[in-house]
C-alpha cells in the first residue's frame, strides 16, 4: 500500500494526505511533459500512465516525501539531439514547479538519471 504523508491543514477542518505514488505520478507527467524527454524506461508514456501504469512509474521514479520536504529520483530517456543538460535541468524544473505547485509540499532534490537515448527510425 503506498505510504501517505500529511502536507498541510485546511481551514482547521482536517488534515490532507497525499499518497507517495499520487507525487511520483506528478513527477514522471512533468517530466514526460519536457521537450527532449522521449519516455522513461519500459517505454512509460503518459498514456500509460494515466491508464494506471503505476507499477511501471516505481521503475523510473522514486520520491520520498518527508517532513523536511520532497526528493525525487527519475530516469528518463532523451530524444536523440537534444542536450541532455539542459534537458535534464529543465526537467529538474518543470518537475519541482509541479510538484510545489500541486501538492504544497517543498521540493528540496530531483535527481536524474538518463537512462538511455532514443534514436529514430
Amino acid at each position: 500500500m503506498a505510504q501517505e504523508k500529511q502536507s498541510s491543514t485546511v481551514a482547521d477542518i482536517g488534515t490532507v494526505k497525499i499518497a507517495d505514488d499520487v507525487v511520483a505520478m506528478i513527477a514522471a507527467f512533468a517530466a514526460l511533459d519536457v521537450e527532449g524527454v522521449a519516455c522513461m524506461p519500459g517505454d512509460v508514456t503518459r498514456e500509460m500512465i494515466s491508464k494506471g501504469g503505476m507499477k511501471k512509474i516505481a521503475k523510473s521514479v522514486k520520491v520520498d516525501v518527508t517532513r523536511e520536504g520532497v526528493k525525487a529520483d527519475l530516469s528518463v530517456i532523451v530524444e536523440y539531439g537534444y542536450n541532455i543538460p539542459t534537458t535534464s535541468s529543465r526537467v529538474q524544473k518543470r518537475v519541482k514547479n509541479a510538484i510545489e505547485e500541486m501538492t504544497g509540499l517543498v521540493v528540496i532534490d530531483v535527481n536524474i538519471h538518463i537512462s538511455g537515448i532514443s534514436i529514430p527510425d
